[in-house]
């Protein structure tokens, strides 16, 4: 039985991967930014041949670049160097939303999460989140979401099993390269390899763990040389000057934006319309207050405690950012900035319902798939058909 331990997370990786083609067609998105990154790699420069404003590309000595972190157009690499710019970006979102659903689940497993609570949970964490409705659309700002839900949930699937330092770190940085907030979590799985292990077992780990973050930080160092000359990246500092919404000085992080953050995060409701549906998605997003109640699941979670600290301690950390950015993400569904922090939600949601899901959270679950199914419904029907 240990042999095809792995295969029903697989089997929910399938499911996950079938809704998302049949509610989304798998259509090819026109903000395929990383197709277009992954093909100036292989011709052996970073500026990408910029088709015009509707792709975000920073402008640097006369050359655009891509400002979002480069881990989605490494794994699009070996197929862009067979088909090139052809490439369908959209597809590798979908795969990776199944590679989350697919986590999510083998998470839960290793919990010992009863299966009719798996099917729930696995169902918020596909249909009451943003990650369906980003996967579906595939543009470069969705799937760098996707992307870092996918491997956070599988260093955190390590976590919760073999504990093999180097793994964690691999994927830790897997989903930094994805979206740059995820870095706040690093620290949070070192404190959670060394305390969980013997004594003896403390020192080895952690210099596993360091020597695996060496190499890839020297990776990411050389990345932003070869960009803009310099060790760390500019890549949104620049945009934010050269943005509309931005301003030509200063940074893109304030305090001064905390306001709209929190009223983008648990305020901003639907719109009401005075015909059916009634209830409509605003084009800017909508509060997470409204789209995914299952969220208060997670402070139910009591034990064990240092797993509950971390990831509370990581939900803060990664969230930080977020509440301190210029923009709350423009077009979107829902608050696909959270989907940098759920996954450290989602675990203490298992933890907090792990002997049971109760009817309390049955019905919060089922409000929130069916809210995201509203939204993707909506969005797909008249905001941007697919």
């Amino acid at each position: 039985m240990t042999r095809y331990r792995g295969a029903s997370a697989f089997v929910a990786g399938l499911v996950a991967f079938a809704v998302c083609a049949i509610l989304g067609h798998l259509h090819p998105t026109i903000y395929n930014n990383y197709v277009l990154l992954a093909d100036a790699m292989r011709h052996g420069h970073l500026w990408i041949d910029w088709p015009g404003p509707y792709i975000d590309a920073v402008e640097f000595e006369g050359r655009r670049y891509s400002i979002e972190a480069p881990m989605p157009a490494l794994l699009m690499l070996p197929a862009v160097m067979l088909w090139g710019t052809a490439v369908n970006q959209t597809l590798f979102a979908v795969l990776l939303c199944a590679v989350a659903v697919g986590a999510g689940w083998e998470i839960q497993r290793r919990l010992d999460v009863p299966v009719r609570t798996r099917v729930w949970l696995c169902g918020f964490l596909l249909l009451g989140t943003d990650l369906l409705w980003c996967a579906i659309y595939g543009d470069v700002w969705f799937i760098a979401h996707v992307a870092s839900a996918a491997f956070t949930l599988l260093a955190l699937a390590e976590l919760l099993g073999s504990k093999r330092p180097w793994l964690v770190a691999l994927w830790a940085f897997c989903a930094m390269e994805s979206r740059f907030a995820l870095v706040m979590a690093i620290p949070m799985y070192g404190a959670l390899l060394f305390f969980d292990a013997p004594p003896a077992e403390r020192r080895r780990r952690i210099l596993v763990y360091a020597a695996t973050l060496v190499p890839c930080a020297l990776l990411w160092i050389g990345y932003n040389e070869a960009r803009f000359g310099v060790p760390y990246d500019i890549g949104y500092t620049l945009f934010y000057h050269q943005d509309q919404m931005g301003s030509a000085a200063g940074s893109p992080f304030a305090l001064s934006h905390v306001p709209l953050q929190l009223y983008s995060f648990f305020v901003r409701f639907p719109d009401t319309i005075a015909s059916a549906p009634y209830l409509v998605p605003t084009y800017s997003g909508v509060a997470l207050t409204w789209t995914s109640p299952a969220l208060v699941l997670a402070f139910f979670a009591r034990s064990p405690w240092r797993l509950v600290a971390a990831m509370w301690a990581a939900t803060v950390l990664v969230a930080l950012p977020s509440f301190l950015y210029y923009t709350w993400g423009f077009v979107q569904f829902g608050m696909r900035h959270a989907l940098d922090f759920e996954p450290f939600l989602f675990v203490l949601m298992v933890l907090a319902v792990r002997r049971g899901i109760g009817p309390i959270g049955a019905i919060l679950c089922t409000w929130s798939m069916l809210a995201g199914l509203w939204g993707v419904w909506y969005w797909t029907r008249f905001y941007r058909p697919l």
